[in-house]
């Protein structure tokens, strides 16, 4: 059922992930014990055991999964990062490898079936599988069915729970507030609603316009675009069909001081002989620069055309071209001489390989960090394991590369340098404008405008430039997009060949009746529209943040996370080809976005997050960036080329690298640092625990002490006491027995005293012996002083021991202490002086 041109179509019933079209959907299999290594709503489709990555001789267990392809070490029981790799990521599967080497351990065993894997990402991988089992052919049919999908509902992003789905803003509501930044009528963050930007949408000099609301004006078009404000909605009707694919001229950047404008389209269609006008484009054209720069002079118009002139003349015959400034009034015609998508991909292509045959981590599984130095028999005649040829063959293959970054970044440069210096405006254009003309018109904005080099710039940079202007990542990613079949939206694989020239992309132009998909299936197995248009850009930026180290917010690992998340699909940010294609697939709302895992990202790290740049002053570079050409030489980008094959090198020479370095370093310090105080505190309350203990047990001591020394003088005064009455007492702690000494002796345990402790075994005896008088008794009686004195004496004598004074001593030997007496007696150390 037909639905009105640009309004979202209902999504019919979410396709189960990875059901594609290409035969019979495969069976799931159960997680197999992966379930730790999976994110969510991720499933496990195949799977090899015993499986050995020859990059760097690990053997894990390798899974197919809906999303990745996924390695896991069976040694660390870990995640092999160079293993796994998104399936959108990979380019190019083959399975019949043949290495010039394998490694020493494989020479004497039976030799394993490869299968090599090259990604997007700059990575050549090589699984090794044992012989003579089905797990290759299951892993590499999985893979061949599942990298290459035909409906756009097959994709992992697709596959989330929408209750999941967390927007911060609608798209258009954020295109809608960079617009008015640049009219500098708000802060970017000031939150208002559409309709207040509506009523709020020109000046004096520009405006923003809804005639391309529903997309009829140009299907691969933003919403709302700014064009200047002498130039009505008819006139933009009028002057779109005179650019391919209608894409006509609309401002990108516009200076609000100056009044200078940065403007983008696509090509004009004068044709072969180049007489073909539009007096409604040369209107709008001559529209950028009609606002005088003072009083002395005009402004200046600058035409660049991002193509050779040999390939706008080429164009020309099919009905293209460029314009003439005969036909546009104070304007000049420039060529940048940049080459189109299928020079970029196979330019990178070779690089790929180079780098990837010449790294210490190879995918034929040797490292060439020795043949690097010489074959010293030969005196060094061989390098990187070839020939001379071998660094001839370097140079030439690096420097293709960077000659295409160089020429973006000179051409970008230039055009700034006009705007900046000259205050001129500049209308950008190559064939269809949405490849080279991205790439310039984002670089060139990132180098007038300060705030694009911030995180929040960049997402509104990338959103409006990449984004609303409908770069075609669905292409040049070669994945499923949408098309109109008979009125009806089909969510299938869209990917025309493009030859560089007006009729490169037929699909693109309108969303007309196409094919049936399996002419279109036919056709994506000869067609190749992927093209490394994106990593260019991010290469370019990499240079200037060599260049201006602290003119930047972000980093060069942001960029390399950046592109990561572009090239998985995991996110629904950069799906289709336009935004008119993504409104209608629902991506915006039924995936997760992209700019939301990148910032909760940085809030876990805080300011010393690896994406964020330490050297940043935004006082510094507070106005344009206009670097000479002389510093335009760039150098290969090492933190994304070379992190696969050359891990070390590829973050060596870069400060940044070294700074984040330093502070990875300093964090585990720091966390030493906090675990030996924590511990230090530990031991510190430990021993004030210990010290309270030991002047507790102090005091106890000091108290017992005291005790004791009062007990020793009460003994002494109940001996004193005991003594009085003519008995001897001894004190003495015996183990439950009693002395068998003569004389009187009590034995008792001393339990009244709570303070008093002793051993349970042992008893304290106590000894009173009577004391006999011996001036009452004598064995000498004769000798005996009693002679004189007894009363009991006679004229016999003394009768001792018969005597009564010897009856009176006998009275004695029974006698036996009262102690209950001596314990009722109350004692106090006063009555006795010190002994």
């Amino acid at each position: 059922m037909a639905t009105r041109a640009g309004a979202p179509l209902p999504i019919r019933a979410r396709a189960r992930p990875c059901e594609f079209a290409l035969g019979e959907p495969t069976q799931r299999r159960s997680s197999q014990g992966m379930d730790e290594f999976l994110l969510g709503d991720e499933q496990v489709l195949a799977q090899g055991h015993g499986v050995v990555l020859l990059n760097t001789d690990e053997a894990g267990i390798l899974s197919v999964t809906n999303f990745r392809l996924l390695f896991v070490s069976q040694a660390t029981k870990g995640i092999i990062e160079l293993g796994t790799i998104p399936l959108t990521a990979i380019e190019k599967l083959n399975d019949d490898v043949k290495l010039q080497s394998l490694p020493r351990q494989y020479d004497k065993k039976q030799p394993r079936e490869l299968l090599q894997v090259i990604g997007k990402d700059m990575r050549v991988i090589v699984f090794a599988f044992l012989p003579k089992t089905k797990q290759k052919n299951e892993v590499f049919d999985a893979l061949r069915r599942y990298t290459k999908p035909t409906h756009l509902l097959d994709l992992y992003a697709f596959s989330c729970d929408p209750a999941t789905i967390y927007q911060r803003s609608d798209p258009k509501m954020r295109l809608l507030k960079e617009y008015h930044r640049l009219f500098r009528n708000q802060s970017p963050h000031f939150k208002r609603s559409v309709s207040e930007f509506e009523n709020d949408s020109r000046n004096d000099w520009w405006r923003v316009t809804k005639v391309n609301s529903n997309y009829s004006l140009c299907s691969t078009y933003p919403s709302a675009l700014i064009v200047p404000s002498s130039i009505s909605d008819e006139d933009l009707l009028q002057a779109s069909p005179f650019r391919a694919g209608k894409r006509l001229p609309a401002i990108s950047w516009c200076d609000p001081v100056s009044g200078a404008v940065l403007a983008r389209s696509s090509q004009p269609l004068v044709g072969l002989m180049m007489n073909c006008r539009n007096n409604t484009d040369e209107k709008l054209v001559s529209a950028l620069c009609t606002q005088t720069i003072d009083v002395t002079g005009s402004r200046k118009l600058y035409i660049v055309d991002a193509r050779p002139r040999a390939n706008a003349l080429a164009n020309s015959a099919k009905g293209g071209g460029s314009e003439s400034s005969s036909n546009y009034p104070r304007s000049e015609v420039l060529f940048l001489g940049i080459q189109n998508i299928h020079t970029m991909r196979e330019s990178l292509s070779r690089l790929r390989d180079y780098v990837d045959a010449h790294g210490s981590i190879s995918s034929n599984g040797t490292s060439s960090v020795v043949s690097l130095v010489g074959d010293r028999r030969n005196r060094g005649s061989t390098w990187g394991g070839g020939n001379l040829n071998s660094m001839t063959q370097f140079s030439s293959t690096l420097g293709e590369w960077l000659n295409h970054i160089q020429n973006i970044l000179v051409g970008a440069s230039w055009i700034a340098a006009q705007i900046a210096q000259e205050s001129a405006s500049v209308l950008v254009h190559c064939s269809d404008g949405w490849d080279r003309t991205t790439q310039l018109v984002a670089l060139t904005c990132l180098l007038l405008d300060p705030y694009y080099r911030t995180f929040n710039g960049f997402q509104a940079l990338v959103e409006k430039d990449w984004l609303a202007f409908g770069h075609p990542f669905a292409e040049r990613m070669g994945i499923p997009t949408i098309t109109d079949n008979n009125g009806g939206s089909q969510f299938e694989l869209l990917r025309q060949p493009s030859l560089g020239n007006l009729n490169s992309s037929p699909s693109r132009s309108t969303l007309g009746p196409s094919g049936s998909s399996s002419n279109t299936s036919g056709q994506a197995q000869t067609s190749n529209n992927s093209s490394p248009i994106l990593l260019q850009w991010l290469d370019c930026i990499s240079q200037l943040l060599r260049l201006y180290p602290s003119a930047f917010e972000f980093s060069s690992k942001f960029l390399v996370d950046f592109m990561d998340c572009v090239l998985s699909c995991r996110f629904g940010n950069f799906l289709c080809n336009s935004e008119r294609e993504r409104e209608q697939s629902g991506a915006v709302n039924s995936c997760h976005c992209m700019w939301t895992y990148l910032a909760d990202l940085r809030a876990s790290g805080g300011s010393f997050h690896e994406h964020c740049n330490p050297f940043y002053d935004p006082i510094k570079h507070d106005g344009p960036l206009v670097p000479p050409a002389a510093a335009l030489a760039p150098t290969l980008w090492p933190q994304f080329y070379l992190r696969w094959t050359c891990p070390i090198e590829s973050q060596g020479g870069d400060l940044e690298s070294q700074w984040h370095t330093m502070n990875k370093k300093y964090t585990e310090v720091m966390k030493v640092k906090d675990s030996a105080e924590s511990r230090a505190r530990e031991i510190k309350m430990k021993m004030e625990s210990m010290l309270l203990e030991l002047q507790k047990e102090k005091r106890a001591s000091s108290s017992a002490l005291a005790m004791v020394q009062r007990a020793q003088r009460e003994s002494v005064a109940i001996r004193k006491a005991v003594e009085t009455i003519g008995c001897k007492i001894n004190f003495s702690r015996i183990e439950n027995q009693v002395d068998n000494a003569e004389g009187l002796s009590y034995s008792f345990r001393r339990d009244t005293d709570a303070g008093y402790q002793h051993d349970k075994n042992s008893d304290l005896s106590v000894s009173i012996t009577a004391i006999e008088d011996c001036s009452l008794v004598s064995e000498t009686p004769s000798n005996h002083i009693c002679e004189s004195l007894c009363p009991f004496r006679t004229m016999e004598g003394c009768r001792w021991p018969d005597a009564a004074c010897a009856q009176l001593g006998s009275q004695f030997v029974g006698l036996k202490a009262n102690f209950e007496a001596f314990d009722r007696l109350s004692l106090q150390d006063c009555y006795f002086g010190p002994e």
